[in-house]
């Protein structure tokens, strides 16, 4: 079992704490367990923490709730992996708000050399699918082979893992709740075939309300386990450019497919590109060139200038290659020509 689990799961269902707060306190004590075995004087000295903070730590039955979760991802083969572990994403361990766990079902390995984030709005219309569909299959043929993590919501999140499983590439779902449900219920065989090739992910532990703001909240994790976030089509305000924003604030690329005017979902793709938030993606290529992903030709080697020569230029080769360099009056007298 991984060392401490029920200190570091316990951390995470303090309430109040927070994941910041979190790493605060293990960087100012030391170690996990040790938080818990400090003195609450102690404690509410630390900066950010505080008297009622301190209280609720001492005084959480988190380490007993702790106990049960981890008799429950035991039970259904899920890994809790802590930020400071080799397992967690790569990419979202630089993020300051990242959570301190996370719980994952499937074996895929969440840092892949490449990783797109797709997301866009649950009214998907049959443009935006078509952009999904065909940028995954493209992507797949040119033999990119990225990751595509969504958030298995109806509309552009459950097309971008349709295309992903379709074309065989990995895919993983961040969900907004925990690893007990799936919601949609309605997406349930799709999360049975990611798993196949891919993974779930969630930072809410199970028997987490199913609360519409951990749906906003999970939106940090898909824009920061990923190189790029795509945003396929989104109204002026939503989920999609909640998470476009966020890969901003990490320094992420962030790429939009442009819409007409007067559709409602393409309003808000087309303010990010006129607001220079986002890059605007046509197709693949695009995402080549940004990313860095285009193929480098290999190195050239360079072959005989000259196949056949005549007398006269094969005298003139010989000289040059003997004598490395030569004027053209030394060439004159040296090949009497």
């Amino acid at each position: 079992m991984n060392e401490n689990l029920n200190y570091k799961i316990a951390l995470g269902m303090i309430s109040g704490i927070g994941n910041m707060n979190a790493k605060k306190l293990i960087a100012y004590i030391g170690s996990v367990e040790g938080i818990f075995k400090e003195k609450r004087q102690n404690l509410e000295k630390i900066p950010g923490i505080g008297t009622k903070l301190s209280l609720e730590i001492s005084n959480s039955n988190a380490l007993n709730e702790a106990e049960q979760e981890i008799s429950f991802i035991n039970k259904n083969n899920i890994e809790a992996i802590f930020f400071t572990e080799k397992t967690y994403p790569e990419r979202l361990k630089h993020c300051e708000d990242s959570p301190i766990i996370i719980y994952k079902k499937g074996k895929f390995d969440l840092n892949k050399t490449k990783i797109l984030s797709i997301v866009g709005t649950r009214n998907a219309s049959q443009y935006g699918k078509d952009n999904c569909n065909k940028l995954i299959t493209d992507l797949f043929e040119s033999g990119h082979n990225p990751l595509i993590v969504s958030g298995l919501a109806y509309g552009v999140d459950i097309c971008a893992h349709k295309a992903a499983i379709k074309n065989n590439l990995a895919t993983v779902a961040v969900l907004g709740h925990g690893l007990d449900i799936i919601y949609p219920a309605a997406h349930k065989n799709y999360a049975k075939e990611i798993l196949q090739n891919g993974a779930l992910l969630s930072e809410f532990s199970s028997n987490s309300k199913l609360d519409p703001s951990n749906f906003v909240k999970r939106n940090r994790i898909i824009a920061g386990m990923s190189d790029a976030t795509i945003v396929v089509e989104s109204a002026k305000k939503g989920g999609s450019l909640i998470t476009a924003e966020l890969a901003n604030s990490y320094n992420r690329d962030v790429f939009a497919f442009p819409g007409r005017i007067n559709d409602k979902f393409s309003e808000g793709c087309n303010l990010l590109i006129k607001t220079n938030r986002a890059a605007l993606i046509e197709s693949y290529k695009d995402i080549e060139y940004i990313l860095g992903w285009e193929k480098k030709d290999k190195k050239a080697v360079q072959g005989k200038l000259f196949i056949e020569l005549k007398p006269e230029e094969q005298k003139i080769y010989d000289l040059l290659k003997e004598n490395k360099e030569l004027s053209i009056d030394q060439i004159s007298l040296k090949s009497n020509l």
